[in-house]
């Protein structure tokens, strides 16, 4: 077990240490004991290093803000053991781990295998509520759903050893990491870069997975050149628990092939000067409208990072619902939103957006806004402010801005702060 640190993950080796390496990494909520049944199998032939994510297992709670960290970190501890070239087999968010990996580290990976797996794993707002559901009620509701999440029906009556085993690993998990995942696999999208994995790749999926199911794997074989399709029958999201013996057969046959190709001398380029993600070559860019007659064009760059900010703080659904209805009476109007309060004001540095939250219930407050107010609200959760917090924000707007504006506010946050921390709401 190595000597973690907040540059590398916890991990474990099993195996011949003159074998090649095969890399395996876990799903959100779980730890590296979710391959245990494959590892006997595994170990005979590869030197097998599982690893933790931040907070799991018993790990250092240094959450990881993207993707991309998560890689980097891995990285970091496979070039602490001196290992340069791998196969790797990911599953679930350690999916999108090996996506990012094939994607910019292509000379580190023999070959890649995909378990319940996504180019894009669902919708931002989504992900971005489950965060909020658990900073405000910690991770019991996760854990309470995670055996019909991530097992068959039939597979969770018949065995209750291992669903005890699998809401036990949730419930021991850091918070803070758990949300920082969960805002990770938010920013993930790799579905316009997927033809540029080169690698030979096996997407593996259970039938019955709701999460990331055989939809998302037939989009990842349509878009990566090298890619084959292995549908697991009886199985849901943690397919190499449920059914072992099939995952560790594909495995097997996938990783074979490639086995003698991790004992390839390929040195481990150095690091560039900036560390910052490199941006892939083949994505496209967001189309610019073509300006109308009395609209300024983009010229000032606020529009692109506004918009960003804009879905960041409230929302896919939201973003989309009020430019979507923007016509050509009020287009302009929302272009002025996005360039000036987000592209400007909320994208400053003087403040961070936890602060900007509170400025802003308290100035909606005051001006009477409850349309407003039931969206800043949202915002405020998604920025990391509790119910309790904004529960002190309401009380003290009660003294400034009267009694009844905050009445109606405490009317209007409660209905919202229900309906985005309640589990299954």
């Amino acid at each position: 077990m190595s000597d973690t640190t907040t540059k590398t993950l916890q991990y474990r080796v099993d195996g011949p240490e003159d074998a090649p390496v095969l890399v395996l990494g876990p799903s959100l909520g779980t730890t590296w004991h979710m391959w245990d049944r494959q590892i006997a199998d595994l170990s005979g032939e590869w030197r097998v290093l599982r690893y933790d994510l931040p907070g799991h297992g018993g790990a250092p709670a240094h959450p990881a803000p993207s993707i991309g960290e998560l890689a980097d970190r891995l990285l970091a501890t496979l070039d602490e053991l001196g290992i340069h070239r791998f196969g790797y087999a990911g599953c679930s968010i350690a999916g999108a781990v090996g996506i990012d990996l094939a994607l910019r580290h292509p000379q580190r990976i023999a070959s890649l295998a995909l378990v319940a797996a996504s180019a894009r794993f669902g919708s931002a707002d989504e992900l971005r509520r489950r965060g909020v559901v658990v900073r405000t009620n910690g991770l019991e509701p996760m854990a309470r759903s995670a055996p019909e999440t991530w097992f068959t029906g039939g597979f969770a009556a018949a065995q209750p050893a291992i669903v005890e085993w699998a809401v036990q690993m949730v419930r021991t998990t850091d918070p803070g990491c758990y949300i920082a995942a969960c805002e990770a696999l938010a920013a993930f999208d790799a579905r316009a870069d997927l033809g540029r994995i080169g690698v030979p790749t096996l997407v593996l999926v259970g039938s019955e997975d709701h999460v990331t199911g055989p939809a998302e794997a037939r989009t990842l074989v349509a878009g990566i050149p090298d890619a084959r399709l292995a549908l697991v029958p009886g199985a849901s999201h943690l397919a190499p628990v449920e059914q072992p013996a099939a995952v560790t057969d594909l495995l097997v046959g996938h990783f074979a092939g490639v086995a003698q190709d991790t004992h390839s001398a390929i040195p481990v380029p150095p690091a560039p000067a900036v560390s910052a993600p490199v941006t892939p070559i083949a994505e496209i860019a967001p189309a610019v409208p073509q300006a109308r007659p009395g609209q300024a064009a983009d010229r000032d760059g606020t529009h692109e990072p506004g918009t960003r900010i804009r879905r960041e703080v409230l929302g896919d659904a939201h973003v989309d619902r009020v430019t979507g209805g923007a016509d050509g009476f009020t287009a302009d109007f929302q272009d002025l939103v996005t360039r000036y309060a987000w592209g400007e004001i909320w994208s400053r540095e003087g403040l961070d957006r936890r602060t900007r939250s509170i400025v802003t219930l308290t100035a909606l407050v005051a001006g009477g806004h409850r349309e407003e107010l039931a969206v800043h609200t949202r915002a405020a959760l998604r920025n990391g402010l509790t119910p309790d917090e904004i529960r002190e924000i309401l009380l003290h707007t009660a003294v400034y801005c009267g009694l009844p504006a905050a009445n109606a506010a405490f009317a209007v946050a409660g209905t919202v702060i229900r309906e985005e921390t309640e589990p299954g709401t």
